[in-house]
This record gives C-alpha cells, structure tokens and sequence, in this order.
C-alpha cells in the first residue's frame, strides 16, 4: 500500500526503513522484511529522493548515460515513472508499505547539474546546495520520531559514499542523537567492493556495533523482489543470474557456518 504523506505515518508502523532510491532497501533489508512480514509485521519503506523531475530539466551528459544505461531515453520524468512502477512491484511482492518523498535523484538536482561524473557522485563531497536536504529531512525524520517513540528505523551506513546514501545517513545521525533506535544497513551492492565497508566504518570513527537477522529462509524473496527493478539489473550486475549470486555469497559470508545467511546492522554503542 501506498502512502501518501507523513500523516498517514501511524504507530502500526513499527519498522521504518529508509531508502535513498527505489532499490536500496529491497537490495540491502530485502531478507529483514521478509523476516518482519512473516512474522505478521508491516514495514514502511521511506524513498526518499523519488521526486518526478520538472519536465524543462537539462539533463547532464552523465545524466543522460545513465537513463540510457538503465533502458529510458532523455525523458528524465517518464524514467523516474518508470522506476517508481518497479517500486510498486516489488512492495507489492513483499507485502511492505512504501512513501515516495519528492527529493530529486542527485543526477537531476542544480541547474547546471551539481554532480557530472561518477567520482562526484560516488565517493564525492555532497553539493552545499544540498545541504538543505540534509536538515529539511533530519527535522521531518526527528518529528516523526517524537510521534512514534518505539519505531526501529533503518538508514544506510553510507558505503561506497554516494551523495544521496550520505545525506539519508546523516539525517539518520540526528534520529541516534535524539536517542531513536536506529539500525544502519550494508549498502548493497557497493558492499562488494573490498574494503569499501572497513573503510566506511573508519570514517565514521564511532562506537558501533553488529546486529544480524537470520535470513536463510527468506534470501530468495530478497532475490526475487530485486530482480523487479529490472532497469537496474544489468548496469549494476550484468545480469539477474549474476546478481542472485552476489546476494547469496555475500549474506552467506557474514557468517560462513553451514546454510546461513544473514543481512547485518550497525547500531550505535550508546553505554
């Protein structure tokens, strides 16, 4: 089901996950809702740079790659369309409840576009002209915190650093600051690359700590529910085959004891 604002945010929601785009979440927590929903839960997905982009928007020439490397031609609005219906498939399967928040993809943000390259938008500083985002999210997120006090929320942990994880992770800062439960999931698949994780934990130079959920049962709904985004399969995998492998191999190497597989969770140390 699709909510439609803040307001429609009540206590049955007693997991909120926070997405920067249509897939991260379904990628990285796909076994965790499947766990939750199982157990008669209904998670929120929170997608937060969902906006539609204005139909005069001058498309970078980064930005243009893109759309045609996940299958869309120049029309920034019908792509973002398109991906939103993904979005809704893969819900649906998941049986999870979804709001898209109106930010804009960083590929479509500034005028001219603040990030032209995938070094600025990968491992880059985010634009100051984004920082508003960062405080106008963290403020929204705090009060929906005080209204909904038991919530565990679920933000990334920014690896591999892509501007949009590092904005939502940082807003998240302000939940664990305001003492929220809040659990920071393995940006998935930048996780993959060595020592991307190891490096991102060293930036952030804080006391955190593991958590895993026991997923075994549930890896192929994380599997199926994100071969649904299928503009993003083969630019970021090669291909669906591909991809259910890397899910497989890395939730089993958390843990390589016998069938286990496992998403893990970095929670702050706050003793």
């Amino acid at each position: 089901m699709q909510l439609k604002s803040f307001d429609d945010i009540t206590t049955r929601y007693q997991h909120i996950f926070l997405s920067p785009h249509f897939d991260d979440v379904v990628y990285s927590c796909g076994g965790t809702i499947g766990v939750q929903v199982s157990c008669g839960l209904r998670p929120l997905v929170m997608t937060i740079f969902a906006g539609i982009p204005s139909l005069n928007v001058e498309l970078s020439l980064y930005a243009q790659q893109g759309q045609r490397s996940m299958g869309f031609g120049q029309d920034a609005a019908s792509a973002v369309a398109a991906r939103c219906q993904e979005d809704v498939t893969a819900f649906d399967y998941l049986h999870a409840d979804y709001l898209w928040l109106d930010y804009a993809d960083a590929i479509y943000r500034g005028n001219p576009a603040y990030y032209t390259s995938r070094t600025q938008l990968i491992g880059g500083e985010v634009h100051s002209g984004d920082w508003w985002i960062d405080r106008q999210l963290a403020q929204d997120l705090v009060a929906l915190h005080e209204r909904l006090p038991d919530t565990v929320w679920y933000a990334p942990l920014g690896v591999g650093r892509h501007v949009d994880h590092q904005i939502v992770s940082s807003a998240a800062g302000h939940l664990i600051q305001r003492g929220a439960s809040v659990k920071l999931y393995e940006d998935f698949p930048y996780v993959l690359k060595q020592g991307a994780l190891e490096e991102r934990l060293r930036k952030l130079a804080g006391a955190l700590e593991p958590a895993y959920v026991e997923m075994s049962g549930m890896l192929h709904l994380r599997q199926e529910a994100a071969g649904m985004y299928t503009s993003q399969t083969h630019r970021l995998f090669g291909s669906k085959v591909a991809m259910y492998r890397a899910m497989e191999h890395y939730t089993h190497s958390i843990r390589p004891v016998q069938t286990d597989h496992l998403e893990r969770y970095w929670v702050a140390n706050v003793r």
